[in-house]
């Protein structure tokens, strides 16, 4: 009878852990499907136009790169695929004890290589399915690592990782991320770059991705989810350090043209001012402050006494970011 009694209280005790897990064992069992993940749009947009930035900054010609689509597949069906047709980079996620595949296809790279390297589209596009030159490899491990750097940067808002090159595959049996059968979301981005079509993608393996799934299934605001922390920080280093011309106002008459054609050396103006007069302080015509004028050490000083409303409070505004 215990021994009866024991059985019954652990398939019990199974039973109700099986419910309480059930949620989550139905979710790994369906997998990860993208139109559930909306932040990962959001990823690879962003990381397209952080990618856009850095190839601007090393080319006379940046290439337009846009997100085509976003899909559900399996390992071995994207590197068949792409076998013969594209060069991959193996990315190593310290913090998720990973690796993620980004790749570029022939037809992107020999164009970025043309472009870097000074070519405007002129000459005929590569088509020879040769391998790239000791100088093509450079460039390509270059262009790897700062697009893996653009995802790095793009993740930020769902979680911190960093992404290193740790080798390059032409052939795709190599490029591996996992069992061929294991389940994954890639990527497709389209380039175009001196007239000329390329293509881009990611590969990033479910079992990767599913410890983030709450994160990524959270839709941030278009505010958060598109800023670029860093050219933001950099924007406003920029504008911080931008010289502008403040011109002090004791007071403004208005004379008709007859009188300012009578004007010549040793006319006197009278003013109504008084030291007790506030000083408008203006930038560019527009007025910022009214000031209390001073002497100091024998030179004119202003004190800001207060701030001028402007119409709609956009100094306010501006003053209080």
């Amino acid at each position: 009878m215990e021994e009866l009694a024991m059985e019954e209280m652990q398939a019990g005790a199974e039973d109700m852990a099986g419910k309480l897990d059930l949620p989550s064992r139905l979710l790994d069992a369906a997998g990860l499907g993208v139109d559930r993940l909306p932040m990962l749009n959001v990823v690879f947009d962003r990381m397209a136009r952080q990618f856009i930035d850095t190839l601007r900054q090393m080319a006379a010609t940046a290439p337009y790169i846009a997100v085509r689509s976003v899909e559900n597949e399996r390992i071995g069906d994207v590197l068949d695929r792409y076998d013969d047709n594209a060069i991959v980079a193996v990315l190593h996620a310290q913090e998720w004890d990973a690796r993620i595949l980004l790749g570029f296809d022939r037809a992107f790279i020999f164009s970025m290589v043309e472009v870097l390297l000074g070519g405007d589209g002129e000459e005929q596009a590569e088509e020879e399915n040769r391998g790239l030159t000791n100088v093509e490899q450079r460039l390509a491990y270059r262009m790897f690592s700062e697009a893996a750097q653009a995802l790095e940067t793009a993740f930020e808002a769902i979680a911190d990782t960093s992404l290193k090159v740790e080798r390059l595959e032409t052939r795709m049996e190599f490029a591996q991320t996992g069992r061929r059968s294991n389940p994954c979301v890639i990527a497709n981005l389209t380039s175009e770059v001196i007239g000329r079509e390329g293509e881009i993608f990611v590969v990033i393996p479910q079992s990767v991705l599913n410890p983030l799934r709450q994160n990524l299934t959270q839709v941030l605001s278009g505010e958060v989810a598109g800023r670029d922390t860093r050219w933001t920080k950099q924007f406003q280093q920029e504008i911080q350090r931008t010289e502008v011309k403040l011109t002090a106002v004791l007071e403004e008459q208005q004379l008709t043209l007859d009188q300012i054609a009578q004007l010549e050396v040793g006319t006197v103006l009278e003013l109504n001012a008084t030291p007790k007069t506030p000083v408008k302080l203006e930038c560019n015509s527009q007025p910022l402050f009214n000031c209390r004028l001073g002497q100091v050490s024998g030179n004119y000083t202003v004190r800001v006494d207060e701030l001028i409303q402007q119409e709609g409070e956009l100094l306010d505004d501006i003053l209080s970011n």
